[in-house]
């Protein structure tokens, strides 16, 4: 990875000046491109959102060459205390952005967004930014192959597809794809920094965006004012090995939400032994491999369609009762429904996909050898068998990209003013050690733990201890101090109750969050 050096002098300079107020963008020095254009595109939940576009160097090493657009959406500030621009991921790689600026404007404390233009943003190839990816559309159309490559015809089927998709790719976007990845986005965060007209720039990621923050405040420590990670990403397992400790951890939630049902017997009539409740989730998997329930839902399509809930307990009390009509009614319907609204989601944004696909695979190196994935993923699955193969496939292609992997980021920074992170114990899309190591190469940073929580994106979705942390931090950049490597504790939320769809008035900020974030990592 390209660095780029910083005196001491100057961050010292920085960091001095990290909790004044900041100028406004009319009187900050605007330099890159200018100035954005915004124009109202107000919704009924966010009556003062604006939008607009700005332009970036396909190629930064090429400022001068080809470009592409990014679409920007913002919540302006209206305090007299102006705190500069505060920038939102919501991860993926590939997820859109600008959804999330009016998210955190209504779900932080009024006063406290007031004194931040919100700004969203669809990286690099996302949504409405120019041009978008969409390597090989319907790649993810039911009904795929089974994931398990239990013979050695259904390998060949799985690795025909993933292989497919990467020669899609390079037929479809031959000028993207050396310039998508982490690097390139975080190179776009500056160029976007600079159409601002702030000095310094606010970000607050969610999963993957933790690495995107990270990466962006190893190249421009001067740049950053505040910075907070929730949900991180272990820099140091990008991304294969990350993948493979993925599925352990999915596998630990899937059974966390099997106890759960077993523990409302009396809501859904399964039983009270989780285990016999696993072994009837398999034999459902089993036999929509064998005949997929509608023609739609098969054994890859019904692991997609739980997969949600192991990243949100939220959404346990609708699968659950999912599970309750195919077992116990032999009702099809609520599966099929639940895979639209759920599994379709996560699996096809063909756009999402695409971009997820293109950022992962330049990000690193990975194996180019399949004996090499095939024996790391049966002595996975062996262990994990919920989602293993299913994750396997869904990021083979980057065992034939046409664009070889560069080595990860070093994330490394001594050169920040003081950030903050956020993690679950249980989360599975980010295991609990991306928090702690995240914590360990950031110097000056703090991290609050949610103690027992499993779910995946934890801030401004019902927890108010760790909230409460967020918005101080954000107010007056204030950080909790302690020793161990954790800084400060916060107890889980309590669990889903049964009844209904299960979504209480507690849970729908949250499920309007996992809504925004984007999946697998």
């Amino acid at each position: 990875m390209k660095s780029r050096a910083v005196s001491l002098a100057a961050v010292a300079a920085v960091l001095a000046g990290t909790d004044a107020a900041v100028p406004s963008p009319a009187r900050a020095d605007a330099t890159a491109r200018g100035s954005i254009a915004w124009e109202a595109c107000a919704t009924a939940d966010h009556p003062t959102l604006q939008c607009a576009t700005v332009e970036v160097p396909l190629d930064h090493d090429r400022p001068d060459g080809a470009t592409v657009e990014l679409a920007l959406s913002r919540v302006p500030h209206t305090a007299r205390r102006y705190q500069g621009p505060l920038l939102v991921n919501p991860g993926g790689p590939g997820a859109p952005g600008r959804a999330l600026a009016g998210f955190v404007a209504s779900a932080l404390p009024a006063e406290v967004a007031a004194g931040y233009d919100i700004v969203g943003f669809d990286p690099r190839g996302v949504g409405a930014s120019r041009p978008a990816l969409d390597c090989r559309p319907g790649h993810f159309a039911p009904v795929r192959p089974d994931p398990v490559p239990a013979s050695a015809a259904n390998e060949r089927a799985n690795l025909s597809r993933a292989r497919s998709f990467a020669e899609a790719c390079a037929a479809a976007h031959p000028e993207m794809l050396p310039h998508l990845g982490t690097v390139p986005t975080a190179h776009d965060l500056e160029a976007v920094r600079a159409a601002l007209g702030a000095p310094r720039i606010n970000y607050l990621g969610y999963s993957y965006g933790t690495y995107l923050g990270a990466v962006y405040a190893k190249l421009y420590p001067e740049r950053v004012r505040r910075l907070v990670l929730d949900s991180a990403v272990d820099p140091t397992a990008v991304w294969y090995e990350a993948n493979l400790r993925q599925d352990v951890a999915f596998d630990e939630r899937h059974r966390a939400f099997l106890d759960w049902v077993a523990r409302h017997d009396a809501d859904y009539g399964l039983g009270t032994s989780p285990a016999r409740i696993e072994a009837s989730w398999y034999r459902m998997r089993a036999a929509l491999a064998r005949r997929p329930a509608e023609g739609v839902v098969g054994a890859a399509e019904v692991e997609d369609t739980f997969l949600p809930g192991a990243y949100y307990e939220g959404y346990w009390p609708l699968l659950a009762e999912v599970l309750t009509a195919y077992l116990r009614d032999g009702d099809h319907g609520p599966l099929v429904a639940a895979y639209r609204r759920f599994g379709a989601v996560d699996a096809a944004g063909d756009n999402g996909y695409s971009v997820y696909t293109a950022v992962e695979c330049r990000d690193a190196q990975w194996p180019r050898d399949w004996r090499d994935w095939r024996a790391d993923n049966w002595s996975t699955h062996a262990r994990a068998p919920f989602l293993t193969w299913n994750n396997a496939w869904y990021n083979a292609p980057c065992a034939f990209w046409p664009v070889r992997g560069d080595a990860p980021s070093d994330v490394g920074n001594d050169a920040l003013p003081a950030s903050l992170i956020f993690q679950a114990t249980d989360d599975a899309a980010t295991p609990y050690v991306g928090g702690l190591t995240l914590r360990r190469l950031l110097g000056g940073s703090s991290l609050v733990v949610e103690d027992g929580g499993g779910n995946h994106g934890i801030t401004l979705s019902g927890n108010a201890c760790l909230d409460r942390h967020l918005v101080a931090y954000l107010d007056d950049g204030t950080v909790p101090r302690g020793e161990g490597g954790v800084d400060a504790r916060c107890a889980a939320l309590p669990e889903p109750e049964p009844g209904g769809s299960g979504i209480t008035a507690r849970a729908s900020r949250g499920l309007v969050l996992h809504g925004l974030l984007g999946f697998r990592a």
